[in-house]
């Protein structure tokens, strides 16, 4: 799957947005620059809930939360976005458009059936709006309408069945990394209200309602924590890949050692030991011959970041996949945000990557023709 071009006429601070993302380039991966307020990772997230979400009728109430910031204003018809997706094979072009009406009874359509064989539609967001009937002043009488917004998705020459293949396909194929304080549009309005009050407890408490959101979106990872479980799950798969091959064979494979190899060499100096029984991990510290035992707090928050990105691509198979990373840079010395191009390209090299970031660092690591900006564009630094 790639990624070859995203148009947003209009969405929330997104104005006339056209970018491509060149199949051809080598290394695929694309720093998305602009200073801040350009609208980096409102992009990341409409691209990510309108592939990721579409499809599954469990994920679609994240899409309409997304809506609630798409002004309509009367018009027939209005474009949400527009996204041409290489397959593999061919150019498919989805495109993302919204029409809004009044009703007093509206009953929505059963999923993925319209009249047109290449239109899909994808959910509804409906509004009371009540309106006064002024036909008599000294009683008015208020006639109660929803507002009902569809939103539609138009297909290429794709059938119907064609294009549910294709949507369910690259929901499993699109992923979206970020940091857990990010403000996600596809959270109920309310729910990212908490972030700015004072404090929140129980139910109505930010984060816990990011995490249940993070347990129905598969394709969500936020990567500003160093996953201990997905840590552990990835050295028991490798350890029943080894015994699968010691049953098939007669011969241990080496999973689980060239795992321990490839994490010891993300940390340098620093060795990882998984605790007997698989309930957590531990670290060894080298320090002129002297070893000292760390525990996961006590490493940086660069180095449980970077382990963090590490174990999620391996972890979870991610291969042959868009991934978007928003501010991938965060608590990374400028070396390390030069270096996260090379380590992205060596642990899954079959992705294409687009980096939202204000790094130079991370853009210089690539060729002029790989950085794609948005305004307002990231300023130049001068020699």
């Amino acid at each position: 799957m790639h990624l070859l071009r995203v148009q947003v006429p209009d969405f929330r601070g997104l104005k006339n947005i056209d970018i491509t993302f060149e199949k051809e380039f080598v290394p695929s991966i694309f720093p998305l620059g602009s200073q801040n307020g350009g609208g980096k990772s409102t992009l990341l997230q409409l691209i990510f809930v309108l592939l990721h979400c579409s499809f599954d009728d469990d994920k679609k109430p994240f899409v309409q939360n997304l809506l609630e910031g798409f002004k309509i204003l009367g018009e027939e018809e209005k474009k949400l976005a527009i996204i041409d997706i290489w397959d593999g094979e061919k150019i498919v072009k989805l495109e993302f458009y919204c029409k809004s009406f009044f009703a007093e009874n509206y009953i929505p359509k059963p999923d993925f059936i319209t009249d047109e064989n290449n239109i899909i539609d994808i959910c509804y967001l409906e509004k009371v709006k009540e309106e006064i009937d002024n036909d008599d002043i000294t009683t008015p009488r208020f006639t109660e309408l929803k507002s009902i917004t569809e939103l539609k998705c138009r297909f290429n020459n794709q059938s119907q069945e064609q294009a549910k293949s294709f949507l369910e396909k690259i929901s499993h194929k699109i992923f979206l990394a970020a940091p857990a304080t990010q403000v996600f549009l596809f959270l109920p309005q309310k729910s990212r209200e908490l972030l700015f009050k004072k404090s929140s407890n129980g139910d109505n408490n930010y984060y816990g309602i990011l995490e249940s959101a993070r347990s129905k979106l598969q394709g969500l990872f936020t990567y500003d924590f160093l996953a201990v479980e997905l840590l552990i799950e990835s050295f028991k798969a490798a350890r029943d890949r080894d015994f699968r091959e010691a049953i098939k064979t007669g011969n241990y494979g080496n999973s689980y050692q060239s795992l321990i190899n490839d994490l010891n060499l993300l940390l340098g100096n620093k060795r990882i030991n998984l605790n007997e029984d698989f309930s957590g991990v531990n670290f060894k510290l080298d320090n002129n011959g002297e070893t000292i035992e760390l525990y996961p707090e006590d490493l940086s928050h660069g180095e449980l970041k970077r382990l963090s990105i590490y174990i999620w691509l391996k972890s979870r198979n991610i291969e042959d996949a868009i991934v978007l990373m928003d501010e991938v840079e965060i608590a990374f010395h400028p070396d390390w945000q030069y270096q996260i191009i090379s380590d992205l390209k060596e642990w899954a090299p079959s992705n294409q990557y687009i980096l939202a970031t204000h790094s130079y660092a991370l853009c210089e690591a690539l060729t002029p023709a790989h950085v794609k900006e948005i305004e307002p564009k990231l300023i130049k630094q001068e020699s």
